[in-house]
C-alpha cells in the first residue's frame, strides 16, 4: 500500500478556474516526491489540498491507510514550510519554533533539546531570543524551516521554501532538507519551479502542466526520456533542441531531415511515422572536423562550461561545450545519433 494516494484529484474554483484537473498520484514511505512545473500548473494547489489548506472538488487523498479528504489540517499530521516564512511577529525565534511541538503536549525538556538539535543544524542559535522583524529574509525562513523540521509528522510538505533566499543560502538550506529528510525516513513532497533544485532532491520528480500531471519518473528519467515536448522543452536549462521535419527511408536506413536541406540525420529507429520532431539534448552535440556547417551566433559563458548557438540548415542547435567560440565563427557540429529522440507533431508524445 503507498503510504499517500492521491486518486482522481481535481480542484475547481467557484470563479471555474480549474486548477487540478484530475491527478493520480502514488507516493512511497519514506519518498522525496518533488512537484515541478510553471506558475499556475496546480503543484501549489496540490500540496494545499495534501495539507488541508484547500478542499477538494473531486478525488480522494489517501494517507497512512486513512482517508483526509476532506478532514482539516488539524487532523493530519503534517509539517508544511510555507514560501513567505508565515513565522508568528509577536513571539520569539524560540517560541516560533516550539509552537508545534508545545500544541502536541510535549515535555518542556524534549521541547528544549529539539529546539537546540535543530537551532545547531541550521546555524539560528543566536537569534532564538529575536523577533522575526529584526531578522533577514533568509534567517527568517531558516527559522520558518526550524519549526517544521523540529518534530517528526507522517509527511513534510514544503511549498517553494528556498524561492527568496539568495544562491548560497539556497545551496545550504538544500542539503539540509534532504540530509533531515533522509535522517528521519520522513515521506516529503516538494514544490518548485527550479529544476536544479528538483532533480537535486527527488527519488522522483512529478512534472505539472494546466492542473495535469505529464510525467512521473526519476530525475534521470524525465531528462533522458520525457515523455512529451513539453516535458522536453521545460527540463534542462536550455531545455532540449527540438526540430520538426521529415523522415525519410533509404533501403533499411532511416533519417531525419528538414525541408528544403539535403541533410540527413541517422536514425536509429525501425519505424517512424513520415512526420517528427526530432529532440536532442545540447551536451550531446559537440564540434567536430566534418559534419552539419554552421555559424556561431551566441556564446554564453558560464565558468565549467558554455552554451552556444549555432545557425545551421537544419534550424538554431545550442550546444554545451567546455571550448570558447567567437560570434561569427564558422564551426561543424557532430550529433550523437544515440541520444536522438522523436516526438509525435499531433499528439506531442515521445516515440518509443
Amino acid at each position: 500500500m503507498p503510504f499517500l494516494e492521491l486518486q482522481n484529484l481535481q480542484k475547481t474554483y467557484p470563479d471555474g478556474t480549474r486548477a487540478v484537473r484530475g491527478i493520480d498520484l502514488r507516493v512511497d514511505k519514506g519518498e522525496f516526491i518533488v512537484l515541478l512545473g510553471p506558475s499556475g500548473c496546480g503543484k501549489t494547489t496540490t500540496l494545499r489540498m495534501i495539507a488541508g489548506l484547500e478542499d477538494p472538488t473531486g478525488g480522494q487523498i489517501t494517507l497512512d491507510n486513512q482517508n483526509v479528504t476532506h478532514l482539516p489540517p488539524s487532523q493530519r499530521d503534517v509539517g508544511f514550510v510555507f514560501q513567505f516564512y508565515a513565522l508568528y511577529p509577536h513571539m520569539t525565534v524560540q517560541k516560533n519554533i516550539a509552537f508545534p511541538l508545545e500544541n502536541i503536549g510535549t515535555s518542556p525538556s524534549e521541547i528544549e533539546a529539539a529546539i537546540d538539535r535543530v537551532a545547531r543544524a541550521l546555524s539560528i542559535e543566536t537569534l532564538l531570543d529575536q523577533y522575526p522583524r529584526q531578522l533577514s529574509g533568509g534567517d527568517q525562513q531558516r527559522v520558518s524551516l526550524a519549526r517544521a523540521m523540529v518534530r517528526t509528522p507522517d509527511i513534510y510538505l514544503m511549498d517553494e521554501p528556498l524561492g527568496t533566499l539568495d544562491a548560497e543560502h539556497r545551496l545550504e538550506l538544500r542539503a539540509f532538507i534532504r540530509r533531515q529528510q533522509l535522517s528521519l525516513s520522513i515521506t516529503a513532497i516538494y514544490v518548485t519551479h527550479d529544476q536544479e533544485e528538483a532533480m537535486s532532491l527527488a527519488d522522483r520528480i512529478v512534472v505539472m502542466d494546466g492542473g495535469k500531471i505529464r510525467q512521473i519518473g526519476s530525475p534521470s528519467e524525465i531528462y533522458t526520456h520525457p515523455a512529451d515536448l513539453f516535458v522536453a522543452n521545460f527540463v534542462g536549462s536550455p531545455g532540449m533542441n527540438l526540430l520538426s521535419g521529415q523522415i525519410v527511408q533509404n533501403g533499411d536506413n532511416l533519417t531525419f531531415t528538414r525541408p528544403d536541406t539535403d541533410i540527413h540525420i541517422p536514425i536509429r529507429a525501425n519505424t517512424a511515422p513520415a512526420q517528427v520532431v526530432f529532440g536532442m539534448r545540447p551536451e550531446f552535440i559537440r564540434p567536430a572536423n566534418r559534419g552539419i556547417p554552421g555559424k556561431v551566433i551566441l556564446s554564453e559563458y558560464l565558468g565549467s562550461h558554455g552554451y552556444v548557438h549555432v545557425d545551421t540548415p537544419i534550424g538554431e542547435l545550442v550546444m554545451r561545450s567546455t571550448d570558447r567560440f567567437a560570434t561569427g565563427e564558422k564551426i561543424h557540429l557532430h550529433l550523437n545519433e544515440t541520444h536522438i529522440r522523436l516526438f509525435d507533431p499531433d499528439t506531442e508524445t515521445a516515440l518509443t
